[in-house]
């Protein structure tokens, strides 16, 4: 009977989320609609949609994973690092929306030319499908061990649900239903919190049992770390697609700031709730409380459903399984609406068909969705590694190289499209070094990317000017 229950809940909210998905389609007329809402979002539909962005079931998960092992309490310093990002970005972000740009590249193209945009294009679209792919996993690990199907065949469902719903209403669409599972996410977790707590025997008991390095603020993530996320939140945010596109669709400058602000809020209060399930976790492992057998067979990344299944009533499990299903959905169209986007518009648009109306467009940019959601499930199906890690890399890949002429272009008319080519590609390529070859004194590979990206762009700046730039930015 619990079983049942928490399934007809889940699936209750899933027609709910694609009803609001048919409800916002009917706003969308051209690919504009589409893509940036009308330009019409407020500053609470920013704020809930840039929420719901960073705080995806990939985060959920592995926020509880980390606190489970060796980062402790100290991973919350994962969303919070985020919400400063966003809050440092909401005193850029009207500059951004100023451009009227449809996406990055656009914005490239006009400041550095279409050699430059098809770069960026390339750089910013590849990434979307790793990011796709952890909020598929995270999302097949819960209905896995909720309904007790294999992770497969969850994979397989997930994928086909969370595709559909993605390329129904474009930015209106995921715009409403992020508020509301950004709503719903805090929610859900915050009723696991007081469950998971009573079930290890109170806060006290708890701390009893885990080691004290897994207690401290810092110890377990390092100051290393908590740096370079907050740097790699920073130069991803400033230049991810799925956060750029929010703010180009914010109503005017002033929604687009306060929007940032009380996003990177929300983010902040939403931190401390999975951590604290991984560290309740691992004291009833600790304990002999928990049943670890699904824990050992399948990795850390199962805490988060286990916990729930094992401490909570069913109706409550059922709304944060509804909860977390939401976050994943809430990152996952986003990313899927991202590289649609980017796709139609800077690279089919300007290179395929020129003369394609916003019905072609429109078209297009579903399918790229579709191809997106196809390829980020096979890499959910072959995933190995830890849901952080490909998170941070996707995260590091695109920001690397694209931060400093992107921010820098904004407000400087010096830098020329040689200077930017060759910040793009010494960025981006030392991001790929630093991953897998070479270590930056334990920092996380956008830390060298961005310096690299910088003193080439600057060097070259300072010889060539901006002789090759196209179009100055006032």
């Amino acid at each position: 009977m619990g079983s049942m229950l928490i399934s007809i809940i889940v699936v209750v909210y899933l027609l709910i989320m694609m009803g609001v998905g048919v409800f916002a389609s009917k706003r969308v007329k051209t690919s504009t609609d589409f893509a940036l809402a009308g330009r019409k979002l407020g500053p609470f539909l920013l704020a809930g949609t840039l929420a719901a962005t960073n705080i995806g079931g990939g985060t959920s998960l592995g926020i509880a994973e980390k606190a489970f092992g060796q980062w402790g309490l100290s991973s919350v310093w994962y969303v919070i690092t985020a919400a400063i990002a966003f809050i440092v970005l909401a005193f850029i972000a009207p500059k951004l929306r100023s451009t009227m740009s449809v996406t990055i590249s656009d914005f490239f193209e006009k400041r550095y030319g279409p050699a430059n945009a098809l770069v960026t294009a390339l750089v910013m679209s590849l990434p979307m499908i790793g990011l796709t792919a952890v909020q598929i996993i995270a999302s097949s690990v819960i209905l896995s061990v909720m309904t007790g199907w294999s992770y497969v065949i969850s994979v397989l469902i997930v994928t086909v649900v969370v595709t559909i719903y993605s390329v129904m209403g474009g930015l209106w669409g995921v715009a409403i239903t992020d508020a509301i599972q950004s709503t719903l996410i805090l929610v859900g977790t915050a009723l696991a919190v007081p469950y998971a707590m009573h079930a290890a025997g109170g806060w006290s008991t708890i701390v009893s049992h885990i080691p004290e390095q897994q207690m401290s603020f810092t110890d377990g993530i390092g100051i290393k770390t908590i740096i370079s996320l907050t740097l790699m939140y920073i130069a991803s945010f400033a230049v991810g697609p799925e956060v750029i596109q929010r703010y180009y669709g914010g109503r005017d400058e002033k929604a687009v700031r306060n929007g940032s602000i009380l996003g990177g809020l929300i983010c902040i209060a939403y931190a401390i709730l999975p951590a604290v399930l991984g560290l309740a976790a691992f004291a009833m492992v600790q304990q002999g409380i928990i049943d670890t057998a699904l824990i050992t067979s399948q990795g850390t990344r199962y805490i988060l459903p286990v916990l729930a299944v094992q401490t909570m009533p069913p109706i409550l499990v059922g709304v944060l399984f509804a909860a977390l299903i939401s976050a994943t959905m809430s990152s996952a169209d986003s990313d899927m609406l991202a590289a649609g986007t980017i796709i139609s518009n800077d690279i089919y648009k300007k290179y395929i068909d020129k003369k394609a109306d916003d019905n072609r467009l429109l078209l297009v940019n579903r399918i790229v969705m579709i191809i997106c959601g196809l390829l980020s499930m096979g890499i959910a199906l072959t995933n190995t590694k830890s849901i952080i890690g490909i998170l941070m890399f996707s995260f590091s890949l695109r920001a690397g190289g694209a931060f400093i002429p992107y921010i820098v272009g904004h407000y400087s008319n010096k830098a020329g499209a040689i200077a930017s080519m060759a910040s793009l590609v010494s960025g981006s390529v030392a991001v790929l070094l630093f991953q897998t070859k070479i270590s930056f004194f334990g920092m996380d590979p956008v830390v060298p990317g961005v310096l690299i990206s910088a003193v080439v762009f600057f060097g070259i700046t300072a010889i060539a000017g901006n002789k090759k730039t196209v179009n100055e930015i006032k």
